[in-house]
């Protein structure tokens, strides 16, 4: 069996201002990058209401519908704008992550990777945030859970952002670890190691700026490694943002393609030892579309070879 990817083309259809970071050159960059990768390409479906809800209440995912324009551009903050087919957009992603939980906990796929966008992980229950308007892992997670049944989810995030909206999410969610690896300080705030989930399942790891590639490895190996053994989850999902790279112009870390490379095989090793090699990630951030695209290879090179 090979590596799913799922992807779909709405999700080029979420158009952002010009000039916003977060724009459709980056999934193009990545899709272009993944050309000729031996992987099973699979459609994102679009995220039903009772996939959502398991996050999100009705309110925040008719908001989401109804901020839809029919042409321009409809602001919700500073950062996050909405276009024609940014709701298709946002249900594709959503979808796709879910999608990726089905084909890997039904043996269909060993791991799987979502290229899609919008990002999910700075989406709190009630707020569209931070480019992101449903949260893409957290909603992959609860759908493990209560779907399938699973009694423990890990979500490993390392984008450079501090995943705000999943942590939101699984606050109160027992059966879920979330661990954040984050710059700080830096947008959103949060991220701060006392931020510990309601029954201490949040792990925060924040990385001063400057930090680099053999600070990264030395704490992974000293305080994520030991705590996923510890948890022994059933399914590991991966918030893959690649903005922590040295080139990325939205933050200050100092990660290098090779990095990323390294922490997709030692997580896809551990997931190996824990949980059979389950392992599902999502795309998050990333802004530099050279760094971006060659390191979302990287990324899926190693599912591949962990899929072998």
């Amino acid at each position: 069996m090979k590596t799913a990817m799922i992807t779909h083309p709405d999700c080029l259809g979420h158009i952002t201002p010009e000039g916003h970071p977060e724009r459709a050159a980056r999934l193009e960059h990545v899709l272009h990058a993944l050309d000729g990768a031996d992987v099973a390409y699979i459609s994102a479906p679009l995220a039903r209401d009772v996939d959502l809800t398991r996050g999100h209440p009705q309110s925040h995912i008719a908001d989401i519908r109804g901020w839809e324009p029919v042409e321009g551009h409809h602001q919700i903050d500073a950062d996050t704008w909405m276009s024609n087919g940014t709701v298709a957009a946002a249900l594709r992603a959503a979808g796709a992550a879910i999608k990726a939980v089905d084909l890997v906990l039904d043996g269909e796929a060993p791991n799987a990777f979502a290229a899609v966008r919008p990002p999910g992980h700075h989406a709190e229950r009630h707020t569209a945030m931070g480019f992101c308007f449903f949260g893409n892992a957290a909603l992959a997670a609860k759908h493990a859970l209560d779907v399938h049944g699973l009694s423990r989810v890990a979500i490993v995030d390392f984008d450079v952002h501090h995943g705000n909206g999943t942590q939101d999410l699984l606050w109160d969610e027992a059966r879920a670890l979330v661990i954040t690896s984050q710059q700080m300080p830096l947008w959103p705030g949060t991220g701060n190691p006392s931020e510990t989930g309601a029954h201490g399942n949040v792990l925060n790891l924040p990385l001063d700026p400057g930090t680099g590639g053999a600070e990264m490895r030395a704490l992974y190996k000293a305080k994520v490694f030991p705590r996923l053994r510890s948890f022994r989850p059933e399914l590991l999902i991966l918030s893959a943002g690649f903005d922590a790279h040295a080139d990325d112009p939205l933050a200050n870390l100092n990660w290098q393609t090779e990095d990323f490379s390294w922490l997709t095989a030692e997580l896809c090793a551990l997931a190996h030892e824990l949980c059979e090699g389950r392992v599902v990630s999502t795309l998050e951030g990333g802004y530099d579309l050279n760094a971006l695209s060659e390191s979302a290879r990287a990324h899926v090179d190693e599912l591949i070879k962990a899929a072998r």
